[in-house]
């Protein structure tokens, strides 16, 4: 199994539906290159990621020829009894009769009281007894230091999710060194997801693509993600969510040695440029009791103030609640893997975009 994992949280979709043609076809140039590692979530994409991955690998290749992780996204259970029906229904979904590996997914502060709440811990064991699961893990979104406690107290997780770039390495809101350490000081292998940060690192400053063209004029941004991700002792799969056949290729050809000291070059250069450091996972949304679209709000706002941006903004509210409609809350901050204090730049946006008229 090589290390490079397809990632179904970012698919492409044709209106409110995946573009089921071009995720098949992505698919088969994806295991016909010798990879097979695919990584789903009950939640991803609406809940339509599971059904995409049965119908493009599970359906038209042979179990033993692909390795398929999924997660327990327990964050809003409320009984054991919604754990057993879920994790039943994606069996369904995915009718793949066994997950190679199963997540607790995004354990932090909040999550893991849930976990601890519903015994979700000894939840994967018995269905890893019943032989429904090969392996257990967890993906992780939160400090070192509760990593830490986690893995003291939970010997049996097998292998670790954590959000590594180069972006994040040194950050000491995501502290992606850090929980690395922790993982392998713990013996844990380590997948790795967003090492391109939810595309941030493919659309890069001025400043830092010419840091990188310098080098290698022929390779992409995103090749220099990918390689600094996967070039850590210890890290057995890096993950990209791709959605397009340009980005599966380019990827596909990219996993060779890198240079880590213009990676470090390229995040100063980004962290002076960039404004809110968004990946556009949408999690922020699920308990919004206002349904702001926050991550397309963001993505506006990222570099600065514009007027084609305002009215991109104006057009959006047609359809959506405003940034002003925040009631601060901050449900969304509290299952943000970013740590991005949203209510604030929530304020800043609608300061800066409502009241805008727009042009008839």
């Amino acid at each position: 199994m090589k290390n490079f994992g397809f990632g179904f949280m970012r698919l492409p979709f044709q209106g409110d539906q995946v573009d089921m043609n071009l995720v098949t076809k992505m698919v088969d140039t994806f295991m016909e290159n010798g990879f097979t590692y695919f990584d789903t979530a009950y939640k991803y994409c609406r809940g339509l990621s599971e059904p995409a991955l049965k119908a493009a690998l599970v359906d038209r290749y042979p179990r033993e020829s692909y390795v398929l992780t999924t997660k327990l996204s327990n964050e809003f259970m409320r009984s054991k009894e919604e754990q057993e029906q879920v994790f039943e229904d994606q069996l369904d979904r995915l009718g793949c009769g066994y997950f190679d590996y199963y997540l607790l997914h995004n354990q932090g502060a909040v999550n893991y009281k849930v976990s601890l709440e519903l015994d979700s811990f000894e939840f994967v064991k018995e269905k890893k007894a019943e032989g429904k699961i090969r392996h257990i893990g967890i993906s992780f979104h939160d400090k070192a230091e509760l990593l830490e406690e986690i893995l003291t107290a939970h010997p049996e997780i097998e292998v670790v999710q954590l959000q590594i770039n180069y972006l994040d390495w040194d950050n000491e809101s995501i502290q992606s060194r850090k929980c690395y350490e922790v993982a392998r000081k713990h013996g844990k292998p380590v997948i790795v997801m967003e090492p391109i940060k939810g595309g941030t690192l493919v659309n890069l400053p001025e400043k830092a693509e010419q840091l990188f063209r310098s080098y290698a004029p022929a390779a992409s941004n995103a090749s220099w993600a990918l390689r600094f991700a996967a070039s850590h002792e210890g890290v057995m799969m890096v993950l990209s969510g791709m959605n397009s056949m340009e980005q599966l290729e380019d990827n596909i050809h990219t996993m060779k040695e890198e240079e880590k000291g213009l990676c470090v070059q390229a995040a100063q250069i980004i962290h002076r440029e960039l404004t809110i450091p968004c990946t556009g996972c949408g999690y922020c949304t699920v308990q919004c009791p206002k349904h702001i679209p926050i991550p397309e709000y963001f993505a506006l706002f990222q570099h600065g103030y514009m007027t084609t941006q305002m009215v991109y903004y104006y057009n959006l509210t047609q359809t959506h609640p405003k940034a002003g409609d925040c009631i601060g809350c901050h449900q969304c901050e509290k299952h943000c893997p970013q740590h991005i204090e949203i209510t604030r730049h929530l304020k800043e946006i609608s300061e800066k975009f409502d009241g805008f008229q727009g042009w008839r």
